[in-house]
């Protein structure tokens, strides 16, 4: 028989992703149809202008950014707005008062965020075999930086859905803090291209080092040691973990 807690991961993990399924034209459509105007203006039109990037075609080079771009911002607005939409429905109230365990609450709604980005993140690496040749020399760099990059952001939006108090809360960080940091992230540039200054500044952005290490995994290039990125997403994982379980223990913005 399976064990009570199991059962409970997966229930909730199953709901967020019939959730998903669900509303596909919500959660899968957009983001594919996003990133195929990126393929077709800043790879096709302006990237056969730019020629190369790190001796790269420039079509090659943006592929990395924009699926991670693509898996950070579905993972954590799937949870934002799924674990806020259980507080403001207020059964969020009846999974704490259940005997379910924090770290199967938080696993579950985690799960189906991570669902929604990694299966994002692959659609957008169909669409973009349609512009270029993708090769994947480390698919073990390039599956694991998917998938932690995935979590951190889950995790994140999990903490974003725990202090917000209405629906505007939801989407403050991923407007003002997350979309600046992907594009500040190295996403269209070499970070080599910019003043030293500017670089220091790009190497205070975890996003810059998850781009790096899936550009790694895709195109066998890096501008940081791969260790450092996976000893910084490892850290983000542990350190937000700790944090959202111990929002969900105190109850902070979920008990009335």
């Amino acid at each position: 028989m399976s064990h009570p807690n199991l059962v409970a991961l997966g229930t909730i993990a199953r709901r967020e992703i019939h959730r998903i399924l669900r509303i596909w034209a919500q959660t899968l459509v957009p983001p594919a149809i996003t990133m195929t105007l990126y393929f077709l203006i800043f790879g096709g039109l302006i990237g056969s202008r730019i020629g190369t990037m790190d001796g790269i075609g420039y079509m090659d080079f943006i592929v990395p950014g924009l699926v991670m771009m693509s898996v950070i911002q579905n993972s954590y607005g799937n949870i934002a707005s799924s674990f806020f939409g259980a507080k403001f429905s207020r059964f969020v109230e009846e999974l704490l008062v259940s005997p379910m365990p924090n770290w199967v609450i938080l696993g579950g709604y985690v799960a189906g965020a991570v669902v929604r980005g990694v299966a994002v993140g692959a659609i957008v690496l169909v669409i973009a075999t349609l512009f270029t040749d993708v090769h994947i020399p480390h698919p073990l760099v390039t599956f694991t930086t998917v998938l932690l990059g995935a979590t951190i952001f889950a995790l994140a939006g999990f903490v974003n859905a725990v202090f917000a108090t209405k629906f505007d809360d939801v989407a403050i960080v991923p407007t003002f803090i997350l979309t600046p940091l992907t594009y500040l992230g190295g996403v269209f540039y070499s970070v080599k291209l910019l003043p030293d200054w500017a670089q220091a500044a790009t190497h205070a952005n975890p996003i810059f080092y998850m781009v790096n290490a899936f550009r790694y995994g895709l195109l066998g290039v890096s501008d940081v040691p791969l260790w450092i990125a996976y000893a910084l997403m490892l850290g983000f994982v542990v350190v937000l973990t700790t944090l959202s379980l111990w929002l969900l223990k105190r109850g902070i913005g979920l008990r009335s």
